[in-house]
């Protein structure tokens, strides 16, 4: 028989595990710009604040997402580090990012760090994001035109000679 302490152990390991593949999921889908699974990776009462720039439910999040990183735009958003406190059918994270974002139409790019902090709910069809949001820790943005060796290769296109 296993003891119910092993039992409740796998459990947050299960979960654990459960909550780092949906922020990876979340990520996958910004950056490839999926924008119907981004949707599904919330609550529709999810909340965002991105270093001030507030959302108040995943309609608003996913709108300006679509309008605002769609075609034309590189972006690049990596977090680890997680720290993640299970709490039954609720969670909070924080998460270290890096992330970049190229604007080739604009001659721009910006790279950055910052801590995201997240509060998961457990769903009868998993967790999901019932508030994201980060601080940066630094931002750098660069003109392209002053690095003249730069070339920029989007999705799909070949960069093997």
């Amino acid at each position: 028989m296993i003891r119910p302490t092993v039992v409740a152990r796998l459990r947050v390991v299960t979960d654990y595990d459960d909550i780092c593949q949906l922020k990876y999921r979340y990520l996958r889908t910004l950056d490839t710009k999926a924008w119907d699974d981004f949707e599904a990776c919330f609550l529709p009462e999810a909340t965002g604040d991105y270093n001030g720039l507030v959302f108040a439910d995943r309609a608003a999040l996913v709108t300006y997402m679509r309008e605002n990183l769609g075609e034309g735009l590189i972006t690049m958003h990596q977090v680890h580090h997680p720290e993640i406190t299970i709490e039954g059918d609720e969670a909070t994270a924080r998460w270290y990012l890096q992330d970049k974002v190229i604007v080739e139409a604009f001659r721009f790019m910006l790279e950055g760090a910052a801590f995201y902090t997240d509060r998961y709910v457990r769903t009868p069809d998993g967790w999901r994001v019932a508030h994201t949001g980060y601080r940066r820790t630094f931002e750098l943005t660069y003109d392209l035109d002053d690095m003249p060796s730069l070339k920029v290769s989007g999705p799909g296109v070949h960069t093997h000679t």
